[in-house]
Parts: C-alpha cells; sequence; structure tokens
C-alpha cells in the first residue's frame, strides 16, 4: 500500500486508488464524475490535532464553513462538538439544518444586512464578530428594535502580512477585513456605550493558506496588547478569538501541525498571563482541504506544437481555485500506469482559456481513464458555480467500507426551476 503525501486516508492498493476501504474507480462507475469524495476519518484525524492542541483549555473550535458547507460534512463537525463560523444567512440556515448549536455560533463578514442580523438574533448566535463602527451602529439598531442584546467581539486587522496569495490575505492595511489596529480602543468604547450590544470578546483573522508560524505569533502579540489596553479602559474581555488560515499541503508545502502550532501559541498565552481566558479558532482548510478528491473522467487528448492538452470532464466551475488564485491540485491516475509519460496542460469543457486544473502536467492517459484531483475538500464545491450551465457535481462521504451520497447530481431541471419566462 502506497500513501500520498497530505492525504493519510488516500493510498493505493495494487494500483488502485483507494479512499479510506474504498476503491475510488468503484465509486466514479457508480456515480458519475466529475464527483468530489470525502473521508470522514480525515477530517476527524484534522480535528483531532486541535483537540489536541487544546486539551486541558477553555476553548471553542468554530469550523469555518465557508471551506465547505456541504450539510453531511457540517453534520460531522457538529456531532464533533464543534462550533461553526459563519458569514451568512444563508450559512447560518446551513449549520441550523445540520444539528449545529447556534449558541456556538460566530457570525463574520464585512456585509452583514440587517435581515441577517435579524435572523441571527432570533436564532440566538453565541456572537457577531463585528468589522466596523458602521457595523456597530447598525446592529446596535436591529437589537434595540428587538429588544434584544448582541453579543460582539470586534474583529481586528493587526497589519500582519501572512505571506500568502494577496485575494486570501486579511489582515494587511489594504484589505476589507476588520477594524484598522490604530483604531481598535475607539471601536470598543463606542461598542461599550450602545445598548443594545454586550461586548464579549476580540478577534483577529490574517488569512488563509498560512505555512508559516510567525505571523501567528505576530499576531497573537498584536492583539493581547490590545486586550490589555482595552481591559485598562475598563471594558473586560470574556474570549479571544485567533481567526483560522492554517495551511494544507497542496504541492510540497510544510505548514506546522495544528497542535504544534497550539503548543507555541499557548505557551506565548501563557508567558502574557492570558492562558486561562476562553479561546477561539475558526479552522476550515485545515480540516477539509486533504479530506477530498475530484475524481475526473479523461474525454480526448488534444496534441499541439507548443501544449498537449489533456481535456477532463471536470472545469473551472467544479475546481475554481486555478483559474482564481493559479493554485496548484495535485493530480494521480486512479488506476495507475506503468507506460511513458507525456506532458498536458490539463483542461475542462468549459468556453474559457482560463479553465484550466493544471498546467504541464507528467501523465500516462487515454480517453476513458479516470483522474484523481488532489487536496479538493475545501474551496471547491463551496465554489462551484453553474456556467455554462454545468450541474454541480455529486458528492460521496466515505466513512470506512461505507459510501454515503450526500450531493445528488446537479441537473438542468433544477437550475431552472427558479427562473419563468416572460408572457
Amino acid at each position: 500500500m502506497t500513501s500520498l503525501p497530505g492525504a493519510p486516508h488516500l493510498a493505493y492498493r495494487e494500483d488502485n486508488l483507494f479512499l479510506e476501504n474504498l476503491r475510488l474507480s468503484d465509486l466514479a462507475h457508480r456515480y458519475g464524475t466529475p464527483l468530489f469524495v470525502y473521508s470522514k476519518a480525515a477530517m476527524l484525524t484534522a480535528l483531532a490535532a486541535y483537540q489536541q492542541g487544546f486539551a486541558g483549555r477553555n476553548a471553542q473550535i468554530c469550523y469555518a464553513m465557508k471551506a465547505n458547507s456541504s450539510l453531511a460534512v457540517l453534520q460531522v463537525f457538529a456531532q464533533a462538538g464543534c462550533g461553526f463560523d459563519i458569514v451568512s444567512g444563508g450559512e447560518l440556515e446551513r449549520v441550523l439544518a445540520a444539528g449545529g448549536n447556534s449558541a456556538n455560533i460566530i457570525f463574520s463578514g464585512v456585509g452583514k444586512t440587517r435581515t441577517e442580523m435579524r435572523q441571527a438574533l432570533n436564532a440566538g448566535i453565541g456572537c457577531f464578530n463585528v468589522e466596523s463602527q458602521a457595523e456597530l451602529l447598525v446592529l446596535n439598531e436591529v437589537a434595540v428594535s428587538m429588544g434584544r442584546q448582541a453579543r460582539i467581539s470586534i474583529r481586528v486587522n493587526p497589519n500582519v502580512d501572512p505571506k500568502t496569495h494577496p485575494y486570501i490575505s486579511t489582515g494587511l492595511k489594504g484589505n476589507k477585513f476588520g477594524v484598522a489596529h490604530e483604531q481598535t480602543l475607539a471601536t470598543y468604547q463606542m461598542a461599550a456605550s450602545l445598548p443594545g450590544l454586550k461586548v464579549v470578546g476580540i478577534d483577529c483573522h490574517i488569512g488563509s493558506q498560512i505555512t508559516d508560524e510567525t505571523p501567528y505569533l505576530d499576531a497573537m502579540d498584536r492583539v493581547l496588547d490590545l486586550v490589555e489596553a482595552i481591559e485598562s479602559a475598563g471594558i473586560p474581555i470574556d474570549h479571544i478569538d485567533f481567526g483560522g488560515g492554517l495551511g494544507i499541503n497542496y504541492n510540497g508545502d510544510q505548514p506546522p501541525a495544528a497542535d504544534d502550532l497550539w503548543a507555541k501559541l499557548l505557551a506565548r498565552l501563557d508567558a502574557r498571563g492570558y492562558g486561562q481566558r476562553k479561546l477561539m479558532i475558526e479552522p476550515g482548510r485545515s480540516l477539509v482541504g486533504n479530506a477530498g478528491v475530484c475524481l475526473t473522467e479523461v474525454l480526448y487528448l488534444k496534441p499541439g506544437e507548443q501544449k498537449n492538452f489533456c481535456i477532463v470532464d471536470a472545469a473551472m466551475n467544479d475546481l475554481p481555485r486555478p483559474a482564481m488564485y493559479q493554485a496548484f491540485h495535485a493530480m494521480v491516475p486512479v488506476t495507475a500506469s506503468h507506460a511513458p509519460t507525456t506532458t498536458y496542460d490539463v483542461v475542462g469543457p468549459v468556453c474559457e482559456s482560463g479553465d484550466w486544473l493544471g498546467r504541464d502536467r507528467a501523465l500516462a492517459v487515454q480517453a476513458g481513464d479516470l483522474l484523481a484531483v488532489l487536496s479538493a475538500g475545501a474551496y471547491c464545491m463551496s465554489m462551484a458555480s453553474n456556467y455554462n450551465t454545468r450541474g454541480r457535481a455529486a458528492e460521496v462521504l466515505v466513512d470506512g467500507a461505507a459510501a454515503h451520497l450526500i450531493r445528488e447530481r446537479e441537473t438542468a431541471a433544477l437550475q431552472m426551476q427558479g427562473e419563468r419566462l416572460v408572457n
């Protein structure tokens, strides 16, 4: 058995690729392609590293569900005791439908609407992560009109460079997220003066796919400096939320293990006297990214003067990360081949030159073969679209030797059911 880097539950057995105890070719033939397949064991293993890192601490792990919001994935984390980090009213409805506890929901995002605020207050969520003074005023107005008090923390922008792709950096002065470090104390004083709000915490999130511990340590020091200043002004802080953003291995990336990272962060907290505070974190990609693969069939091989193209049935609407971020996803054959390889650009059927899944890949393939696109558990299905009127892929959750169809393949009829012709 040969395991693949970064995917401990994915391995070849006699040239057949298995996820847990199921042969992926069997799943592709049963459910069709493109097909997302997730390992429940891989999700829980990733979560266990955080749980071990926080053993003995007053901590709440809130899954950042924008990474993958499929109901059965949410159910796995709800049953494992996770809270949830949401960024929309729709995500709130998904958490509740999956059995999540509303008291353990954090509502983040820069553009919450009044309707979403009312929806979250009625649900009894644990905390709003507020991102501007203007939002504070609106949330106070909504809460007062409902006779409620909204529990809030303020998201601080610490101006720390996470050394990641600019589209997924969130903690620099030029980003749209959070309150500037220099305005934080004044913003907390405003919040404390508003009758519809109750200050309960402070929040910081600096980006995504972070593979270096230094930005976390720098951000923690800046946040703790602010906690000291805020509490000196007479405003108590019950919890400290350090966000998420820990990266995964896409292409030889070497992020720190979650338990190792948090051992260092907790040591820093202890040294500064904050080790007994309630802690909150919001991991997303690091819990689901390497738990998923996307299976796709090779449709055609198209040789060219400058490039050879391997055309597959998955596309940028299924796997948007390469087109959006020039992101790398490893690709391997579902049935290993020992034939000589050819270098291909792997592309999809969408009518865009940007519809590519991998550049310059050495593959031994022919039409009808199956490829597994790795590290596809995060920011693939949750960002999928219907461009070119392509139905979103089916999804399967693997649990040992059991396969559960958790999302049916989308049809054109389902896409059009809310549309109307004009008479």
